[in-house]
This record gives structure tokens, sequence and C-alpha cells, in this order.
């Protein structure tokens, strides 16, 4: 059929039968992935803010409890809130097992992190690493280092109960062998004095101070605890008192409190440990021993101290006197150091 004057031709219904295919333009196509690329990237930023959000809580939550190691500077850290676990805290910065500390830190650096928490004040206190942070303290005021200048260390923000701190700090040290009765005594006795804890009874509370060691092992922590106090600050080298002549005199003690202040008497005028040990041994054995006597039912446990002679530093300890030097004593002529060793040792025994 031709078209008419316009060109048309008429419509076949056929035509009209068939699915139309729309095409998508270009102006279209980009309007459409315009809007699927904001629609996800919308959603991206909504996974991604609750994704932050729930690491900032994580984070939070590991930062309070202490979880989060952090760099602190050395001078900002006190040690005023807990008691130590040591007696004599000076010897044991000056001793062979500092210097070895040091030396490792210098060497390998700071490996394992100290703990720390915040008193009433905002300051950062001390709950555990009292030999790490003294050594780094040691090497900064020594090399001027700034390597040393600051510690790795974990610090809990949120406060937690006054007696968890005290357990925190004991049982990192407990498990050390050469930490004596005397020391674990000492700390209950001061725990019991915190104002802040209340708890008042020391002999009570080794039993939660230190439970994590066997109950036979707490028994006699709590008689060094009775005889501390009985004693009242007249016994001059607590550390030195072994374990069976300390639990022997307090159960004495508790069967005759009344007999403390003679023996108090008596323990004021050791000088030595020696003596300290002659004295506590006569009061058990009923006799009237002055310390320097000499009369004991066992040998004196040995002490250990140290010295400085010039450039040399001496440990004596039973069985062994050590002498570090920066001499290089291999470079010495045997037979002169042999001369050297044979009159130590006849002076030793005039």
């Amino acid at each position: 059929m031709s078209g008419n004057k316009f060109g048309f031709t008429p419509i076949d219904e056929d035509d009209l039968k068939k699915t139309r295919r729309r095409e998508v333009g270009p102006m279209g196509a980009a309007v459409r992935e315009a809007a699927n690329s904001l629609n996800e990237s919308t959603e991206n930023r909504v996974e991604q803010r609750r994704q932050n959000a729930s690491d900032a809580k994580e984070y939070r939550k590991a930062r309070d409890e202490g979880r989060v190691l952090v760099a602190v500077g050395i001078n900002e850290i006190h040690t005023t809130d807990l008691p130590r676990d040591r007696l004599d805290l000076s010897s044991v910065a000056s001793s062979d097992e500092m210097d070895e500390l040091k030396a490792s830190i210098q060497e390998r650096g700071q490996k394992e992190p100290i703990e720390l928490y915040k008193d009433s004040d905002g300051r950062f206190q001390l709950k555990k690493g009292w030999r790490r942070v003294t050594a780094l303290k040691q090497l900064f005021e020594e090399t001027g280092d700034e390597r040393f200048s600051s510690v790795t260390a974990r610090v809990a923000e949120s406060h937690s109960d006054r007696i968890d701190l005290y357990i925190d700090m004991v049982e990192e040290n407990v498990v050390r062998e050469d930490l004596t009765f005397a020391e674990m005594a000492q700390v209950a006795i001061l725990a019991s004095k915190d104002s802040e804890l209340g708890a008042g009874d020391a002999e009570a509370l080794v039993g939660r101070l230190y439970s994590s060691l066997h109950k036979m092992k707490r028994s006699y922590i709590r008689s060094f605890v009775y005889l501390l106090n009985e004693l009242e600050g007249a016994l001059p080298f607590p550390k030195s008192v072994s374990r069976n002549l300390g639990v022997e005199v307090a159960r004495k003690l508790r069967a005759s409190s009344d007999s403390a202040a003679g023996l108090r008497d008596v323990l004021v005028r050791a000088s030595t440990a020696g003596e300290q040990n002659e004295a506590l041994d006569a009061f058990l054995a009923d006799t009237d021993a002055e310390p320097g006597s000499g009369k004991r039912r066992e040998r004196a446990e040995s002490v250990k101290y140290e010295f400085h002679v010039g450039g040399s530093k001496v440990t004596a300890r039973k069985g062994e006197c050590r002498i570090l030097s920066g001499q290089d004593f291999s470079s010495i002529d045997r037979s002169k150091l042999q001369r050297a060793v044979e009159a130590f040792e006849a002076v030793l025994n005039e």
C-alpha cells in the first residue's frame, strides 16, 4: 500500500502486538550508574561507621582494662601509692641482678611492659614492674639516651577495687624464690594500715593477698606477720630470719606474749644478722645469751651484702665472693693472680 500525501502508511496490527524494547540512552545510563554508585557508597559509609563505632568501643574497653600498650615518660611514674614487696629496695637497686637487667635492656630494649594505674589525682602509679622502671631510670641517668626516657606500659584507666591493686602487685613477685616470708608479711602489714582499703587485720589479709599460694605457705606468712607486729620494728634484719626460726619464735610469742618486751630489748643490741638470729635462738632455748655470744642452735643463715673497693664491686654471700671490675683479670700473670688470692685468704684467716 502506498503512503498518503503525508508519507505515512497504515499501521500494521502485528506491529502493535510486538513488545517494544526501550534502549537506555547515554544520559539515562549515566544517571542510573550514578544512582547505583551513590546507593552503594551510602551503604558502605553506614557499615564503615558502624564498624568504627564498634572498634572504638572495643578500644576504650581494652584501654580501660589496661590491655593497650602506651609509652609513658619515665619521670611521670610514681611509686608512692602501693608498698613494694622488698624491705631493702636500695640494695636491690644496686645489686648484680639489677646490673644484669640493665645490660639486657640496653642491648635488647624493654621486652616486658610494666603495669600502671591512675590514682585519684590522675598520676601514673606503679602496679607491676619496679625493677624494670628502676633499671630504665638508672640507664637514663647514666647515659642520657632518649631510648630510656620512656617506658612501655599497660595503663588501667578504670578504677578497680583497692584490694585488687595489691593482689596484682604481689602476684607478679610471689613466684620468685628469693622473696622472703618477712617481705611477704610486710606487704600484708602495710596493706592493713591502708585507710582506703579499710581492712585492719593483717593476718586476715594474707588469705586475700596470697590466695594463689598453698595454705601452708600462707600459714608461714601469717606467722611472720605476727612476729613483725609483736616485735614492733625491733627486728633489725628481718630478711635473714629463716622460715623455721621465724615460725618457732612466733609460736612461742603467741603462747607467751609477755616475753616480747624482753626479746625486743635484746634484739635492739644486735648489730649483725648473725647476732640477731643468735638472740632469737636463745629466746627459743630459754637462755640469756647476748648478741655476739656465739650461742646458736644452728648456723646463722647466710646473708648477702655488697660494697665497692675503688672501681671494683664486691658481692659476698655463702660460698661466693664475686668481684666485678673493669680490670681484665685474664691479662694478669697467673702466678701474680694466685699470690693475690692467697693474700686474700690469709687476711680472712687471721
